[in-house]
């Protein structure tokens, strides 16, 4: 485990470093050539701060996420959600700063609701369409489904031109845990979304799945139907 723990360490200060370099980079060049630099330029520049400032920003909260998880702390606030509607809004996000890439929706047509946390579960699919962009290599293409499966609402993330092995796929979720042909692929990234949206789903008693054939990989987040008479006996209890 420590040297699993010391390639993780490595990786991290790469990530953080990585981003830092580039905004204090493209900021020191703005300050320098203001004058004769055009406006696409600028604009173009800007773009990458912001990029570089948000994947920092995220990696912060990634550790930061994972502390909570492993001290027990992390809160839940289980309310009514709108699957489709919370797909929609982490689509908006994430399509911001990849805007190469093509989002295909095949939501139910009927209204799904689940009782779950809405801003854990939003961090949930920002992880999952995260890790989709990364690893889809050329293909520019995620495709998001939803439907009702019994007691649980699916979120279904595809992407393509990867590949995760059978013996890795109920690793992948570990902390620490990185597949050479997944997760260690020239992707930026340090490998804690997984294990953070797997630990977030079962405590809102949820979960995640994993399919993998080849050049293709789909993400399957479970998560429980909203029904007021559970809301109530919970409540009463």
């Amino acid at each position: 485990m420590t040297n699993i723990k010391d390639e993780f360490i490595s990786t991290l200060s790469h990530e953080i470093r990585t981003p830092l370099t580039s905004i204090k980079g493209f900021s020191q060049t703005m300050l320098n050539s203001w004058e004769k630099l055009d406006e696409s330029k600028k604009k173009e520049f800007v773009e990458i701060i912001f990029n570089q400032s948000q994947r920092l920003i995220n990696l912060v909260e990634n550790v930061l996420n994972v502390a909570k998880i492993d001290s027990g702390s992390e809160k839940m606030i289980l309310t009514k959600i709108d699957v489709n509607n919370i797909v929609k809004n982490c689509v908006n996000v994430i399509s911001i700063a990849h805007k190469d890439f093509d989002f295909k929706f095949n939501l139910s047509k009927n209204e799904l609701f689940s009782l779950a946390d809405n801003d854990k579960t939003q961090q949930i699919l920002i992880n999952i369409l995260d890790n989709a962009v990364k690893y889809s290599k050329e293909s520019k293409i995620v495709e998001i489904k939803t439907y009702n499966n019994n007691d649980f609402n699916v979120f279904s993330i595809k992407n393509f031109g990867s590949t995760i092995n059978e013996k890795d796929k109920e690793k992948i979720f570990e902390k620490f845990y990185r597949v050479d042909s997944y997760i260690t692929s020239s992707a930026q990234g340090s490998g804690l979304g997984l294990y953070i949206a797997q630990n977030l789903a079962k405590k809102m008693n949820g979960y995640i799945d994993l399919k993998s054939s080849d050049n293709e990989v789909e993400f399957l987040i479970y998560l429980p139907v909203y029904e007021i008479e559970t809301v109530t006996k919970s409540i009463i209890s």
